[in-house]
């Protein structure tokens, strides 16, 4: 047994990030069901799926040692395979208690992960709040079986050495790591998975329980008669898909008084398993039901299943790497514009093949650009599945009855800009549910429905995405805000537009909620939110009717690696201007230029005046180039504030690749970041909202 052992010792830690990947996954789909079933009547398809999440997750947290996480899904699990079956009624307190737990589980892993502390809430205290939430149930309907307490009890009776074996299953949704991790539950798992064929998935198991346990383990993915088992012993033989009962197989090698123990050709049913990293120590014996340090199935042991068509057509990359595709594609795009550039000074006929190569060059590289920008982009509905919690929840403790609403979930979104638009967005929720979204009984008395809806909804525009947030409540108070505002002693009038009386909300310190709640109530929030969007890139607009409701609109890049830009020529420097802030170009009269003292200079556009941002000025550039009558006026918008960038020329529009110049140099005032044009030369690429501040103040 010792050199079984030592042969199956494999470094399981290798494994963890696909795990860590696939409990998150498993979670979210878990938390997103929880909160969308009908607990009135729940779909059973919907149950199954719920079970199945709850399933692999413990699966695989038994494999790989995360005991806690095991104990917690096998008290889920217990309680999820009730419901299913119909001998426990789901309840909204069930539901309370089911999502508590896939919090604990959440925290968990991120403890596992290394990136927080143990999570303070104890694991057998949440156990304890399932049992509960199941006998509750079952002390109102005396019908139903009892409480499951704890995990089934081993089996009475010295432990076995089994070879448990099986058809590999086809569910998509199962993994062998799932099914190993179900047996290591039982007893300690020395070796196993599928042999080379695939076709038969055999494990040894050293337990004490039944031959009935094991099967009642495996049967929500493997049919329990198509269970072989049998102790590892003297030959006999056993049907393929029939139960063996306590019979002896000889299909070890190792097998005692076997002599070929030692040949190498490894464990009879088992295809040779690979030798243990030098350093990596065989591990200890683990106790029945901690989840077996040992041999156990890895994602290479799952093609012993029938992979799914998603298995087939995906694969996992690490961010890393697509980054530094992304990089090294970026420098090929520059490369290709210098050479360009080059070729526009030779002979067209004479070097005819040469320019013909090269504008291939130019498609096929814009091509790969698109192809690899594309392996970034993810289906917004990553974030929007957060949402129905938050709703559930916040609503709950408001004492409201809000539905919400999303459109647009497979609309695509870079990596980055995902990770960072998740709490923005989830501000704005917030926001509409304590401030928009009115109490049932006040809707009611306004002729509303007394469940308010929240609308998400994502879509492309030109080259930005739109996220817009939305709801039909009592929309924004013009006074209310102005009155807040003007006893914060901030420069406001009542002549103000209603766009800038509604941008007043992003304000830090303004709130206008009546009272302070956990929700909201201090001021603070929006002007984050606002802050981050704008590091993004973005903005925020906001359309609002008194009584009607709110709509929030967010617009941001589709990615923070390639930005389309127009550049612009100044005192011989070249800047690029990010194109989603240009309104309009136009020269102006010297009669339209005006000089307000304290104010620097303003021009009047359609009988608006805007403010002159000269970059000669903010950058220190030597004043030669045309006056600002002859020279050019680029409008640019920020937060609905517009300002007139004064240039000398506009030299064309390009698609940029952004380096970042904070990492390479320093910040710059006014500067955002930094890119190489086709001539070699570095082109700054302006910080639009800064100026536009810049031109304020």
């Amino acid at each position: 047994m010792e050199e079984l052992s030592g042969r199956a010792a494999i470094d399981m830690a290798q494994f963890h990030q696909v795990f860590f990947e696939e409990a998150a996954e498993h979670l979210a789909n878990l938390e997103n069901l929880l909160v969308t079933i009908d607990v009135g009547a729940p779909a059973a398809e919907d149950l199954n799926a719920i079970f199945r999440a709850a399933h692999s997750i413990k699966g695989g947290s038994g494999t790989f040692g995360f005991h806690e996480m095991a104990e917690v899904t096998h008290e889920l699990e217990s309680l999820l395979d009730r419901v299913r079956k119909d001998e426990l009624r789901l309840r909204s307190d069930m539901i309370d208690v089911l999502l508590a737990a896939a919090d604990l589980l959440r925290a968990q892993l991120a403890h596992y992960r290394g990136e927080t502390p143990a999570p303070e809430v104890a694991v057998g205290a949440m156990c304890e709040r399932i049992r509960r939430c199941m006998a509750r149930e079952a002390a109102s309907a005396p019908g139903t079986l009892g409480m499951a307490a704890a995990p089934p009890a081993v089996a009475a009776g010295a432990p076995r050495r089994l070879e448990i074996a099986f058809d590999a299953p086809q569910d998509a949704h199962s993994s062998l790591a799932g099914l190993a991790g179900e047996l290591a539950l039982l007893g300690t798992l020395e070796a196993g998975g599928p042999p080379a064929d695939g076709a038969r998935c055999r494990w040894v198991l050293v337990t004490a329980a039944s031959d009935d346990e094991i099967r009642g383990r495996l049967s929500f993915v493997v049919d329990p008669a198509a269970v072989a088992i049998g102790t590892v012993g003297a030959s006999v033989s056993a049907p393929a898909n029939a139960p063996v009962a306590d019979a002896a197989f000889g299909f070890f090698d190792d097998a005692p008084g076997s002599p070929t123990a030692d040949d190498g050709k490894g464990y009879g049913f088992f295809a040779p398993l690979p030798a243990a990293a030098p350093e990596a120590a065989p591990p200890a014996t683990p106790a029945a039901g901690n989840g077996g340090n040992g041999a156990a199935v890895t994602p290479a042991a799952a093609a012993g299943a029938k992979p799914s068509a998603a298995a087939e057509s995906s694969i996992r990359v690490s961010v890393d790497k697509v980054d530094e595709m992304i990089n090294l594609v970026g420098e090929l795009v520059i490369t290709q514009a210098m050479l360009t550039q080059t070729a526009t000074g030779i002979d067209p006929v004479a070097h005819e093949r040469l320019l013909a190569g090269l504008s291939q060059l130019e498609r096929n590289t814009r091509d790969l650009q698109e192809a690899v920008m594309s392996v970034r982009m993810m289906p917004i509905a990553v974030v929007f599945n957060r949402f129905p919690r938050v709703v559930r929840d916040v609503a709950g403790k408001l004492n409201k009855e809000v539905e919400l609403r999303t459109e647009g979930e497979g609309t695509e979104l870079d990596k980055g800009l995902i990770e960072k638009i998740a709490d923005p967005l989830t501000h704005l929720i917030r926001n509409s549910l304590d401030h928009g979204i009115e109490s049932p009984a006040a809707r009611l008395a306004l002729g509303k429905p007394a469940k308010g809806t929240i609308s998400l909804k994502a879509y492309h525009r030109g080259g930005s995405i739109v996220i817009e947030v939305g709801d039909d409540g009592a929309g924004l108070n013009r006074e209310k805000i102005l009155a807040k505002a003007k006893a914060r002693g901030m420069p406001v009038g009542d002549t103000m537009a209603d766009q800038e009386v509604w941008q007043l909300i992003f304000e830090a310190g303004l709130s206008t909620a009546e009272v302070v709640t956990d929700v909201s109530g201090r001021g603070v929030g929006m002007d984050v939110v606002r802050r981050n969007i704008r590091e993004l890139g973005g903005r925020v607009e906001i359309e609002s009717a008194l009584g009607v409701g709110t709509r929030i609109s967010v617009r941001l890049p589709l990615t923070l690696a390639i930005l389309d830009g127009m550049s612009v020529g100044v005192s011989g420097e070249t800047f690029i201007v990010p194109l989603n802030h240009v309104i309009e170009s136009l020269q102006v009269a010297e009669r339209e230029i005006h000089s307000v003292s304290g104010a620097g200079r303003l021009i009047s556009v359609r009988g608006e005046y805007v403010p002159v941002v000269d970059l000669r000025q903010v950058f220190g550039l030597p004043a030669r180039g045309r006056d600002a009558a002859g020279g050019v006026m680029v409008i640019l918008e920020s937060d609905g504030a517009a300002t007139a960038l004064f240039v000398d020329e506009l030299l064309g529009q390009h698609q940029v690749v952004i380096k970042s110049l904070e990492s390479n140099y320093r910040k710059v005032t006014g500067i955002s970041g930094a890119t190489i044009m086709g001539d070699g030369r570095v082109a700054m690429i302006l910080d639009v909202p800064a100026l536009v501040k810049m031109s304020r103040h």
